[in-house]
């Protein structure tokens, strides 16, 4: 036959009673706890009337545990560590400490300053597991509106739960050995009429656009002879003789002895960071304040 409960028992009788338990004195135990001992030993009256047991033989001038309160202060001390680990563990996650975050980036964003921020927030939350997932534009938008990933960097004005954008200048990308790599001041106006080496639209649609309506600007729509999905095989393609190309500034960390880089003065594309909205983790509000502070434009 089970015993039921008259009376709820509450984790700070419980704690009182730990007190008492290795005080064995309620004086020092009130002292301890920083109350007045008649409102402790009314509270551990409560417990034994609870509990349906004694849990402390009162003398005058000692206080000793009964078999049943040895047996209390053992399971209550598991009980209260299980709580504390409990209660550290919520507030952990709840500050993004621990969890899981993955992240979609197209190649060429890693040659921004983002792999400072990631070292940073690994550095900072160890015990979150962190994945990266290098991948097109197009693929990004897909996986963030499946929730696939916890954060999206585009290159595009993506209005879905956008975070924060930067801007980025643009770069025209020329084999070394051409007659406009050694021109002091170039425009796009410039590369009119010249082969160029270009991303697959497929892989994002609006800085693919975005690109070409500069040139339409520029009074051209560029000849593409050939085309690349990674910016790294673009410029090896340029520095083979094949055409010349636009990129992002960051692009220029691939270094090459068979090409150069002119900047495109007032020129600008956009990475747009995006979240899950009102979905996102504490553990992606943290990434996203130290994205934000280091990148933001």
């Amino acid at each position: 036959m089970s015993f039921r409960y008259e009376r709820d028992i509450d984790l700070r009788q419980l704690r009182y009673f730990v007190a008492v338990a290795e005080e064995l004195h309620f004086g020092r135990a009130a002292q301890r706890l920083g109350m007045a001992q008649p409102p402790l030993t009314q509270q551990i009256q409560k417990l034994e009337r609870a509990l349906g047991t004694p849990v402390f033989f009162r003398q005058p001038r000692q206080t000793t545990m009964t078999e049943a309160g040895r047996v209390l202060l053992e399971e209550v001390r598991k009980i209260l560590n299980l709580v504390d680990g409990a209660v550290d563990r919520t507030r952990r996650a709840g500050r993004g400490e621990t969890g899981q975050l993955t992240v979609g980036v197209p190649p060429s964003v890693m040659l921004t300053q983002l792999p400072s921020v990631i070292r940073k927030y690994r550095q900072r939350f160890p015990e979150v597991l962190f994945t990266l997932h290098e991948m097109a534009t197009s693929a990004i938008e897909a996986a963030l509106a499946a929730e696939q990933l916890d954060i999206g960097f585009l290159r595009t004005a993506f209005g879905r739960c956008s975070e924060f954008r930067f801007a980025e200048g643009l770069v025209a990308v020329l084999p070394a050995a051409h007659p406009l790599a050694s021109q002091a001041r170039l425009t796009l106006r410039h590369l009119a009429g010249e082969p160029f080496v270009f991303f697959p639209r497929r892989l994002g649609e609006t800085f693919y656009d975005e690109l070409l309506g500069y040139c339409a600007g520029a009074g051209f729509t560029p000849k593409v002879v050939q085309e690349a999905t990674q910016w790294q095989s673009v410029v090896t393609f340029v520095e083979a003789g094949m055409g010349v190309s636009i990129a992002p500034a960051c692009v220029d960390k691939f270094r090459r002895a068979g090409v150069v880089y002119r900047a495109l003065p007032g020129l600008n594309t956009t990475v747009t960071v995006c979240s899950q909205g009102e979905k996102k983790s504490p553990a992606s509000e943290a990434f996203l304040r130290l994205a934000r502070a280091a990148l933001r434009s």
